[in-house]
Formats: structure tokens, sequence, C-alpha cells
């Protein structure tokens, strides 16, 4: 009896039982010291491949008898080895004798058919139901290279519909997807791209492969490498995640919002999950993001000028009521500010001064405060921004640009501003056609510079100053001719 008989799992490989290894071809010992080899005869060693195989297979010689019937063939139709082996065909006991004829002829064809043969048909399990499978039978050559038998492994349909549908998804997410799909390996380095991750971290679909996130991103990599490395050791997070990258182009450095979700990656053919990887999925949402955030900050700001006009509209004095809307108009807008007047007529002859009335603490929080009692002007160079202000009646505005700590320093106080100045923006003051003063917002490095959004806001603020200083010189006129 053959190994393949004596596990249960296959029939004879070969008209004899396979030699017990260590012996010659009188079954004696080897002469002199040479150790047999040791290991397992082709019969065993098939019966452990065929069983361990994830298809269901049979194998037929060429009267149609079943030759071969692994473990996963007895799972999916219940027959054992024992019972299928040495059959002939399947009538009367795997398929309805109403269906055997076909079956067997479409079987048996493959033979002498080239190449594999793909057939679908329902087989009986031992229980007496039915189970449709999909076939793939090949013919088995003999040692005259004629055909001895055939193979067919099968498995059953929706099993395989299902891994044909696995493998057109991943198909479609790596060629026709509209949103970026990366797979990164354990070492936190992208290992397969589709198109549009490819197109979104600005490069190639080849060329990101196995480079470090730190190469393709300029920023937000920490937060990414966090969130792969958590997912590889917790699993998937219960929502999308946006974070915000900056990405490396031809054009400089894009600053994007990627909307991004997180699967675990671990392998089906080990015992224990074993990670693979991440795979991480994700979609640009920057412009939305952005669209968000301009409409929160329109918000706020409308709500800070509504609030502004409220309190306002109780102080006594006009001019305290424009270091009150100074105050509301700085938070979260600027770091200080200034309110300076003209002195005598801005259209005027002779050189344009200006006087300051108002500012911010320099050295810390608090609220404005009225300055400038002495009426002495501010010693701006020429061509500072408040006076380009005055001259031109439109925003100005200023930065220091790319310089360092000590260059920015000298900057701002060439300025007359406080020294950790880097970005400036002055609105005029115009109020019944006429030029009062500047306003000018202040920040520092920690904030970004000043955008046309930020110049609108600020004229509007000059707007409501400009009334308040306004009104303040009507009413100091109207008390003067009283006490005259």
């Amino acid at each position: 009896m053959s190994a393949s008989r004596r596990s249960g799992t296959t029939d004879a490989l070969g008209p004899d039982e396979p030699e017990r290894p260590g012996r010659g071809d009188d079954g004696q010992k080897p002469p002199g010291d040479a150790q047999p080899a040791v290991g397992p005869d082709g019969a065993d060693l098939l019966a452990a491949l065929l069983d361990g195989m994830d298809a269901a297979l049979c194998a037929f010689d060429g009267d149609g008898v079943v030759t071969h019937w692994n473990r996963e063939a007895e799972r999916i139709l219940g027959w054992s080895a024992e019972e299928a082996v040495g059959r002939r065909g399947f009538a009367g006991w795997a398929v309805r004798e109403a269906d055997a004829e076909d079956i067997e002829g479409r079987l048996m064809a493959a033979m002498h058919a080239p190449g594999r043969q793909v057939h679908e048909f329902a087989l009986l399990t031992k229980d007496g139901g039915r189970v449709l499978v999909r076939t793939q039978s090949a013919a088995v050559p003999g040692p005259d290279g004629k055909p001895a038998g055939l193979y067919c492994a099968f498995s059953e349909v929706h099993a395989q519909i299902d891994l044909e549908r696995s493998i057109a998804l991943s198909e479609a997410l790596f060629d026709d997807a509209s949103w970026g799909v990366v797979l990164v390996d354990a070492d936190l380095r992208p290992a397969v791209v589709n198109a549009h991750a490819a197109r979104a971290l600005g490069a190639g679909r080849t060329a990101v492969l196995g480079r470090p996130l730190g190469e393709l991103l300029t920023q937000g990599v920490e937060e990414l490498e966090n969130a792969l490395t958590h997912v590889l050791a917790e699993g998937a997070p219960p929502a999308p995640a946006e974070l915000w990258v900056g990405v490396r182009t031809p054009d400089g450095e894009r600053r994007r919002c990627w909307r991004s979700g997180f699967l675990r990656l671990a392998s089906p053919l080990a015992e224990e999950p074993v990670p693979l990887g991440v795979g991480w999925i994700f979609q640009d949402v920057t412009e939305g993001k952005q669209g968000e955030q301009e409409a929160s900050l329109l918000r706020f700001r409308a709500n800070q000028l509504h609030r502004a006009a409220r309190a306002a509209a109780e102080c006594e004095d006009p001019a305290e009521a424009a270091t009150v809307h100074l105050d509301f108009a700085l938070a979260g807008f600027a770091d200080h500010a200034l309110v300076d007047r003209v002195m005598g007529d801005a259209e005027g002859p002779g050189p344009l001064r200006l006087a300051r009335v108002a500012a911010t603490p320099s050295g810390g929080p608090g609220p404005s405060a009225l300055t400038g009692h002495a009426g002495l002007p501010v010693r701006y160079a020429e061509g500072h921004p408040a006076l380009q202000c005055v001259a031109r009646a439109g925003s100005v505005r200023a930065g220091a640009g790319p310089a360092s700590a000590d260059e920015a320093r000298e900057w701002a106080r060439a300025r007359q501003w406080p020294q950790d100045t880097v970005h400036a923006l002055c609105a005029v003051l115009r109020s019944r056609g006429r030029t009062l003063g500047v306003l000018t917002f202040l920040r520092g490095a920690g904030r970004a510079a000043f955008e046309r959004s930020d110049a609108n806001y600020a004229e509007d603020v000059a707007v409501r100053i400009a009334t308040a200083l306004d009104l303040a010189d009507l009413t100091a006129r109207e008390a003067g001719r009283d006490d005259g």
C-alpha cells in the first residue's frame, strides 16, 4: 500500500510502495559509516501538499477513476478520501444521475484540450445538499507525454466570486479610484500607491515607493506617522481623521487637508495576525475646510464688530469708544495696534506728521489706552508704511520677510514698532471725506502675514474708529465754544 493510502488522503502514486530510506536495492543498510537521508518520501510530501491547499482538488486517471481527494474537497462535499478514492466518475454520489453524463463529459474533455478548462456545475454533498462550484481542469501527462489523467480543482462559486470581487476591488482602487490609496509597510514607507495619491504627493507612482514620508511631505509628517503607528499597534480608528500636510511641488510648498481613513493589514495566510502594514485612504478636502474656516472667521469678526458697536454706544467719551473698537478688533487678529492722528491738514503744505493717540500695551496684554496728550509727533522715517497709507488713502501691508531674528528686530525698531513685530497692516482713518490718521495692526512671528481679507476687516474697524475720533473732535470744539 502506498503512503497516500496509508494517510487516507490520496490514492497510490505509483504501482509499487516507495522504498524505505537508507536501504539499498537488496534492502540492506549501506556499507561504511554513511548515514541514510532522513525525510518524507514522495507520497507523504504530496499528501501534505494536497491537504494544505486552500482549494478542493481531485484527480482522475485515464478511465475516469478518482485517484486523489484532498481535505478541502472533503470539507466542501462531506465525502472523505476513503469514500471518494477508487470511485469511477461522480455519478450516483457526487452528482445527480441526470447530470452525470454532461458533467463527466466536460471534465474528461479537459484531457484532450489545451490549457485549463473552467466550468460551473452543481455537486452533491454527502448529506444530499447541492453546492454550485467552479472548476478548473487540466490534463496530467504521463511519462510518454500523452494524457494519463486529469486534475480538477474546484471551490464554491460564492467563495470564488468573493475572491474575484476582492481582486477587482483592489485593482480598481489602484487604477481608477477618485481618492488616494497608499499601502504603507511596517516601516512606514509607501509600498503601493495609486495614481490619485501619486498626483497628490507630487511625484510618480514608482518614485514614491520605499521613500520615507519625510521626503514627500514638509509638514504634518509627525501626525501622519503617529496615526500609522497607532493603527499598526491598535487597529483602525473609529472615524476618519483630517490631517493638514505640506506637499513639495515644483512651484513650492502647498498646504493641503486630507481626510484620511486607515486600515490595518494582516496576512490571511498566517495562523496569528501578522501586520503587513497599513492601508491609507485619503481625499483632499482643502477647499471645503478653507471655506469652513473662512466662514467661521467671518462670523467671528462680524460678531466682534457687533459687540464693539454695542459697547462703544455706552461710552460717553467718543475717544474712549475708539479704544473699545480697537480692543474688540485686536482679539484673534493681531498682537498690537496703534492709532496715529494727522497733525494739521493731511493735504496741506509741508511734511506729513503723525501723533500717537491710542495704543495697546507693548509689554504685555491689556486694554488700549489713550496716549499722546502732549501732541508730540511720532518719529516716522520717510517711506514709513503709515505715511504711505495716508498718502495713498488706502491700506498698506508690510513685513520683515525671510530675515533672521536680529534683522527682524532691527526692522521693527527702525519703524518705531514693538521689537517682536514681523507683519504690519495700516488702514487709513477717514471720516466726512477727510483723512484723520492711520490704524496700524502688528503681528509677531507666531502669526501668518496679513492677507486681503484681513485688510478688509481692518478697513471696517478703521471706519468705526475714524467716526469715533471725528465725533470726539466735534465734541471738543463744541465744549470749547461753550467755555468761550
